[in-house]
């Protein structure tokens, strides 16, 4: 791998060689998005041991910008701020270089496995594959794409060939916890005190992450597909999902196993969780400013079952400006009759693009 990335940089510098200068300098412009929402549930398992708020938002602010070389090589960056958080006020930041090679994005951002990714059509505030489903009820989350999430990483997108596409991800996630321990001596005693940290947000070994997608329009259809996968630890996740499009319609679905393994390193000696699967189902209609969906999703880790489905609605008002609701329902059975849970709940608000 390590060889891979020499390689790769000595490419990269070598386009660049002989251009000093860029035509214009960089200049951020400001993005984003808001979400607020209002919603109700009912479930027979209260483990938090009162309801969930009935009022939920989320904002993040982007700032872009870049540059193009005179060689035509483009160069940027991206920051996302969070609008509100207790932890990383800042989600993704990562620098991008595009050219006629390909795109390279090096910093903390998701995975190309990850972001390639296709999953069943779902609209509306809340679906049943990792849709937020679990922020108004007690629920494991159903995913069908379970990557790493953002880390510090550095990830490869080919060109994109006919509709074809590949990518690969790698990061270094050598700290335990993002922290190194180290040994002092004093006197004679030992003492353990923390050392270096790092913004690793992981389980203490490298990630490798890879996709490969499809996406094209025909005469009178559309297809997406997608496979995915990656290791972590000592063991993998795998995916694949595609995508059909047909006049106003577009029907699809996705499949996700995780090894029992994946997370895990040689140094945890905790033992791995089971086996995971999960499948989702999903169907949406779009009719000028309005469109609709149907989703379902079903997941099973070991002894516990968990399934959901949500029908999704979205109603563009204005630019940038849409009303998006969602009714859902759920049920996980897990070893014991006591940890069962089940119920419903709906959700309404806005969503504002900028």
């Amino acid at each position: 791998m390590k060889k891979i990335l020499f390689a790769s940089s000595a490419i990269v510098a070598v386009a660049f060689a002989g251009q000093a200068s860029a035509s214009e300098p960089i200049k951020l412009s400001v993005g984003g998005y808001m979400e607020q929402w209002a919603g109700f549930a009912d479930q027979d398992l209260d483990a938090a041991g009162g309801r969930v708020n009935a009022f939920q938002s989320d904002t993040e602010v982007y700032f872009t910008g870049s540059t193009t070389l005179d060689n035509g090589i483009e160069i940027g960056a991206r920051i996302e701020l969070e609008g509100e958080t207790s932890t990383d006020q800042v989600d993704e930041q990562f620098l991008f270089v595009n050219g006629g090679f390909g795109r390279i994005e090096m910093g903390k951002n998701d995975s190309a496995a990850d972001a390639m990714g296709v999953t069943a059509p779902s609209v509306g505030p809340v679906g049943p594959n990792d849709g937020g489903m679990e922020d108004w009820v007690n629920m494991t989350v159903i995913d069908t794409v379970p990557s790493s999430g953002d880390q510090n990483r550095v990830t490869y997108y080919t060109p994109n060939f006919g509709g074809f596409q590949a990518g690969v991800s790698f990061a270094d996630d050598s700290r335990t916890n993002g922290t190194f321990d180290k040994t002092v001596t004093t006197s004679g005693t030992s003492t353990t005190v923390g050392g270096l940290t790092s913004d690793t947000s992981g389980a203490g070994d490298n990630i490798v992450s890879a996709a490969v997608a499809y996406s094209n329009d025909f005469d009178g259809f559309s297809l997406g597909l997608s496979l995915e996968g990656e290791n972590q630890g000592e063991g993998n996740w795998y995916g694949a999902g595609v995508n059909v499009g047909f006049g106003n319609f577009t029907v699809g679905g996705s499949y996700g196993t995780k090894e029992e393994d994946y997370g895990l390193t040689s140094r945890n000696s905790t033992a791995g969780l089971d086996d995971t699967d999960a499948f989702d189902l999903g169907v949406s209609y779009a009719m000028d400013a309005a469109s609709v969906s149907a989703t379902y999703a079903y997941q099973e880790t070991g002894s516990t079952e968990t399934q959901g489905a949500a029908l999704g609605m979205s109603y563009t008002l204005g630019a940038g400006v849409a009303w998006q609701s969602s009714v859902f329902w759920f049920d996980e059975d897990k070893a014991g009759t006591t940890s069962d849970n089940d119920g419903y709940g709906a959700v309404t608000g806005l969503k504002l693009s900028f």
